[in-house]
């Protein structure tokens, strides 16, 4: 049984689900520019992915917005989860069963300040027996990270064109898009409310539905929503994105 990989993508952007990939094959059945998904072109990817499932074995797993934006759950859990699932759906794709004599051996990019940390929580929450070595940047020390870093990307980047066909151009759904933040603060203008898509418990979604509210109230009050005494200054909107329930502009 050949050693696996496993990476994630997207778990930053403020639109749409985080994936992992996990992916065992032999490296030598790989071509030569497989590596970290960011250096590679889109149309590149998506060729090499289509390679990486014809001589290798995949899992896939998605972790949805709702997820998320759970406040019983943080980024760190969801990648440990992430990539645990991804080991699930690879251990149902490879010949043999895992035993604990047996185990699934492998790598993983750690998604933790603490590596060690990171390893040990994905080792508890695959349900196979695995044997897993995290390592910060592993998916450009080792190639069968590397291969599911592509392949996580590309099931990013299907996801996102998804998105685009459902809402129209969403850019690349980070926060820092300006294509994505323009799309987000059309859409609260428009209806008042986030799209389904949108990580709500992000601040970029609190600062787009707090800059709508304010917007608002200087459409109907003819001081523009201030008192006296800020009518003579500029008001800013601050918020530390604590205890919200991050629906509809009626939070504000």
């Amino acid at each position: 049984m050949h050693e696996f990989g496993v990476d994630e993508a997207g778990k930053g952007p403020v639109l749409g689900s985080m994936f992992a990939a996990a992916v065992a094959v032999d490296p030598a059945d790989l071509p030569d520019d497989v590596g970290d998904s960011k250096g590679i072109a889109p149309e590149r990817r998506r060729e090499l992915a289509a390679t990486i499932r014809e001589v290798g074995s995949v899992g896939v797993a998605e972790i949805p917005v709702e997820r998320i934006d759970d406040e019983e759950t943080d980024m760190n859990s969801l990648t440990v989860a992430a990539h645990a699932e991804a080991v699930d759906a690879l251990a149902d794709a490879v010949e043999g069963v895992p035993t604990d004599d047996d185990p699934l051996e492998g790598y993983v990019d750690a998604g933790d300040t603490n590596a060690v940390r990171f390893e040990r929580r994905v080792e508890d929450a695959a349900q196979p027996p695995i044997d897993a070595r995290a390592e910060h940047g592993a998916d450009e020390t080792y190639v069968v990270v590397g291969a599911a870093s592509i392949v996580a990307k590309v099931a990013r980047d299907a996801h996102v064109e998804a998105l685009a066909e459902e809402y129209g151009d969403v850019g690349s759904g980070y926060p820092g898009d300006d294509t994505t933040r323009d799309f987000l603060e059309g859409y609260v203008a428009d209806h008042e409310e986030l799209p389904a898509c949108a990580r709500a418990s992000w601040q970029t979604c609190t600062d787009v539905l707090a800059a709508q509210s304010q917007s608002s109230l200087g459409e109907f009050e003819p001081d523009g929503g201030r008192t006296v005494e800020e009518a003579s200054d500029e008001t800013e909107v601050r918020s530390d994105g604590s205890g919200l329930r991050r629906t509809t502009l009626d939070d504000f």
